[in-house]
């Protein structure tokens, strides 16, 4: 199994040896470092916990620089920003190691997650694809409009009604991506 942590860059595009153009996102992967193993005995689960960015010593809390204090130096100005954990059985990495991006290769097929776009509080036209009313017979001022919610039986809004409200800043997961270079 292999994983690492990464910020996203950008987008741009390469071209194939067709001359296709081949839409892609620039992604700044590691150097993350293996800051701590979990074992079945110890946390109940097996588990390497991996770091990755840098952090100023001064953004960091105590008991975190505890934490982090037995992969990194004690003189090190700088701490990992992210922290993530990754399951994994048997695992052969032990804390100090770096994951690098050789790991990878081009052609892979990788599955990636991060957070979407905030796009803040939106209307239900935007957030949920609603039509609205239409634009004439007697329509006035209520064009973006959700419409009923509800019959008269259980006197309340449903749980989980599309309605409108914060969009985006999710954490989203697309499978079957392509490492195109490295």
């Amino acid at each position: 199994m292999k994983f690492i942590l990464g910020t996203k860059l950008g987008m741009s595009q390469v071209f194939d040896d067709k001359g296709k153009v081949i839409p892609v996102t620039l992604i700044e992967a590691g150097p993350c470092l293996v800051i701590r193993v979990k074992n079945k005995e110890k946390d109940g689960y097996e588990a390497i916990q991996i770091g990755f960015g840098k952090r100023k010593a001064k953004n960091v809390n105590k008991p975190l620089k505890g934490h982090l204090k037995k992969t990194h130096s004690s003189q090190l100005t700088t701490y990992s920003k992210w922290l993530r954990e990754f399951r994994i059985e048997k695992p052969e990495l032990k804390a100090g190691d770096e994951i690098a991006v050789d790991i990878f290769k081009e052609g892979d097929v990788v599955k990636v997650s991060g957070l979407s776009k905030g796009k803040g509080f939106q209307g239900v036209v935007k957030r949920h694809g609603f039509r609205g009313a239409p634009a004439s017979h007697g329509t006035k001022h209520n064009l973006r409009a959700p419409g009923s919610i509800g019959s008269s039986f259980p006197e309340r809004v449903w749980k989980g009604k599309k309605m409108a409200g914060r969009m985006g800043g999710e954490r989203v997961t697309v499978k079957g991506l392509k490492i195109t270079k490295i």
